[in-house]
């Protein structure tokens, strides 16, 4: 199999044997993908290592068969992305959940566009904590994981934004009977979600903590690494 010229981003690149690094890709067509750049790390390289980073928009070309394929073709499409502080952080969390949801060569029609919105409105400034939700659900609903934000799971009826209800995993929300042990969240939030529109920092807290959990659940109960460093940093909760 060979692909030319598919629109890219780098997730994750690290050593491969003495001098190549393994590329893990979002492509656009094809999904994740797992892509050997041969030779790269050599003084002479055909393709410039330099744009063989996170962040940077590419086209890529790659062959072979099997689940690791081999770099051909390599060029930016676009200027790099330009993120620093909190912004950057917020963008390799993107990428480690990507990579930790999304198996190889399992195309998601709408995650690339996804992933590049989101990147994009981290580098023009808008809100961090916003955009990241916004990709969560996004995300769940290119998996076949989509939320239910609109209606209670056990009546039917549409979601109030005055009543308080508890999100029941695979099934979605109902009232709230005070049970400790689920997920509390205000109708107001999931409206907010549903509706694409910016909730208030409360709304904001609580779709944060919805989300997380959800997430959780995909991981197998597992963590992030961006989520444990967060959790050592003394700054405002984005993840």
């Amino acid at each position: 199999m060979r692909v030319d010229d598919e629109p890219a981003f780098i997730l994750h690149a690290r050593p491969y044997r003495e001098t190549s690094l393994l590329l893990e890709c979002l492509t656009r067509g094809h999904g994740r993908v797992g892509i050997i750049a041969r030779g790269v790390r050599r003084e002479r390289s055909r393709f410039p290592r330099g744009i063989l980073q996170p962040l940077q928009p590419l086209r890529l070309g790659w062959m072979g068969r099997g689940e690791l394929f081999t770099l051909v073709g390599a060029e930016t499409s676009e200027a790099p992305l330009r993120m620093a502080g909190e912004r950057l952080y917020s963008a390799m969390y993107l990428n480690e959940l990507v990579l930790r949801l999304c198996a190889r060569g399992d195309p998601h029609s709408d995650l690339f566009e996804h992933y590049d919105v989101c990147l994009q409105r981290l580098a023009a400034g808008e809100p961090q904590a916003w955009t990241l939700r916004r990709f969560e659900r996004d995300l769940m609903t290119d998996l076949g994981y989509g939320l239910v934000l609109d209606r209670d799971c056990e009546t039917g009826l549409p979601i109030s934004s005055e009543v308080v209800y508890a999100y029941v995993i695979d099934s979605g929300p109902q009232a709230w009977r005070g049970d400790a042990m689920s997920i509390q969240v205000s109708g107001a939030a999931l409206l907010a979600l549903a509706r694409d529109a910016m909730p208030d920092p409360e709304q904001g807290v609580e779709l944060r903590r919805l989300m997380r959990t959800l997430l959780q659940q995909q991981l197998g109960g597992g963590t992030l690494n961006a989520w444990a460093l967060r959790s050592s940093r003394p700054s405002r909760p984005t993840r």
